[in-house]
Parts: C-alpha cells; sequence; structure tokens
C-alpha cells in the first residue's frame, strides 16, 4: 500500500531534520531539464508564469539560479522535513520516532511539479512549481504533458512490490491528475473529509487539508497495511461515514 499526498508551498530550509541519513529524488534527470528552462525566467517572467507576487517571484528566480546537482546534505534537505503547511501540519513529521520514518519512506510519496515523485528521505532543494503551471518545455505543453506517464509506471512499479497493491490517494486534484492513468491498473481509494457547517456537510479547504495529513501520519504511526484499516481513523473527531461513502471513495465526517 502507498500512500500519495501534493508537495506545499511553503517550505522551511532553516530547521535540521535531526537524521542523517538520506536517499536522492529519482527523477533528477528531469528536473535538471525543468529547473534549466526556469533559469531563462527573468523574475517578470516568473510572476506571470506563476501568478505570484514580485516579491515570491524574486525568491525563486534567485532559487532557480543557485538549483544544482549533485545534492547533498550541505545544499539540501530531506523532502518530508523541508514542507509546511496544513498537510504537513496535520502530519507534523518533526515527532516522528525512527520506525515511523522508515516505514513512511517506504509507503509514502510526494508528488511535485519539479521532482516527479519523492520519497521522505529524498534531499531537495528549495523550490516553487505547482504541477499546474503552464509551462513549456520543448514539445511539452506543460508539466502533465512533460511527466507524461512516467510516475504512473514508478507508482506501478513500487506497488507490485507489496502484498496489497492499493493507492491511498490523499493529493489534490491538481497533483493526481498527474497520476491519473493509474486507476485503470490498481485499487485508488480516495478518503474525503468533510466538515458540518451552516446544516449540512463540506470539504472545507483548511480543515480538509490538515486532515489529509492526520491520516497520513495515522498510517504511518499504526503501520496499517490493510486499506480496511483506515476506516478506523478517529483522530481530532473525525470518523468513518459508510453512509456518504461510495465505492472507493470514503467519506471521513466531522461535526
Amino acid at each position: 500500500m502507498i500512500i500519495v499526498i501534493s508537495p506545499a508551498k511553503t517550505l522551511d530550509f532553516k530547521t535540521k531534520p535531526g537524521i542523517e541519513e538520506y536517499t536522492l529524488p529519482q527523477f533528477t534527470d528531469k528536473s535538471g531539464i525543468i529547473a534549466g528552462e526556469l533559469k531563462k525566467y527573468s523574475p517578470a517572467k516568473l510572476e506571470k508564469l506563476m501568478k505570484i507576487s514580485s516579491k515570491l517571484a524574486n525568491l525563486n528566480y534567485e532559487r532557480y539560479r543557485d538549483w544544482r546537482l549533485p545534492f547533498t546534505p550541505d545544499n539540501s534537505k530531506l523532502a518530508l522535513f523541508a514542507f509546511k503547511g496544513e498537510v504537513y501540519t496535520g502530519l507534523d513529521s518533526a515527532t516522528m520516532t525512527a520506525e515511523e520514518i522508515y516505514f513512511a519512506q517506504t509507503h509514502l510519496r510526494i508528488l511535485s511539479g519539479l521532482y516527479g515523485i519523492l520519497r521522505p528521505l529524498d534531499l531537495i532543494q528549495p523550490y516553487r512549481l505547482e504541477m499546474g503551471t503552464p509551462l513549456k518545455i520543448g514539445q511539452y505543453k506543460d508539466l502533465y504533458d512533460f511527466w507524461g506517464d512516467s510516475l504512473t509506471k514508478n507508482l506501478e512499479k513500487e506497488l507490485k512490490k507489496g502484498e496489497d497493491k492499493t493507492l491511498v490517494n490523499l493529493a489534490s486534484n491538481e497533483y493526481f491528475k498527474a497520476i491519473d492513468s493509474l486507476k485503470q491498473k490498481v485499487r485508488i481509494i480516495t478518503p474525503v473529509f468533510k466538515d458540518y457547517k451552516n446544516g449540512t456537510y463540506k470539504f472545507l479547504s483548511v480543515y480538509g487539508k490538515k486532515a489529509r495529513g492526520l491520516m497520513t501520519r495515522f498510517i504511518i504511526s499504526n503501520e496499517i497495511t490493510d486499506p480496511e484499516n483506515l476506516k478506523l481513523f478517529d483522530w481530532e473527531g473525525y470518523f468513518y461515514n459508510e453512509k456518504m461513502s461510495v465505492g472507493d471513495e470514503w467519506v471521513f465526517t466531522r461535526g
């Protein structure tokens, strides 16, 4: 069983993770091509491409100018500890034990516009590049086109190693779109989190994103490999709602 989550726009490259072991991303050649393309962009062009402020555009202009191989612990950081944001608040990697980190290394994957797929201990350098960014790279019209089926094939190969060939989709629609064709080949369970508000249950972005991180941590902390055990998730007031669940879209409600 493999869990996929999205990256975060907010990064932390100042705090040291306190773990020396690391791995290297599996698609650095492709990442280098993307970074090389973005090195050509001025801050003004980055601002327009990414729809970001001039301050963020200047920051990412510097990031891509400094981006280079090889990655080392001196110029990079472990992916699991580099991302911040609501999902990663729920995941709370800073409190993970060594056993939890190693379980995550086998079962957790982070989808990325620049890096494709990241394992928790993969080293990364700071960047900003959402999967939906309309970046043209040579003959490729955008990042979905550029990555093609390489991410799907990578995950399919990983899933074949395990006893249960199920993917738990805790990524956003923007990122899952990059591996959408995988649903023709393996079972995909998509947990959906809804909070009660104004007389009905809704997906509320801030709470829902954090809940994705909580579910990820729940799986890791309990070393869950049987998908049925996901239904036992009961953190921070969420419970599996059988009546609202349809097929492999499992709804968890709160309130």
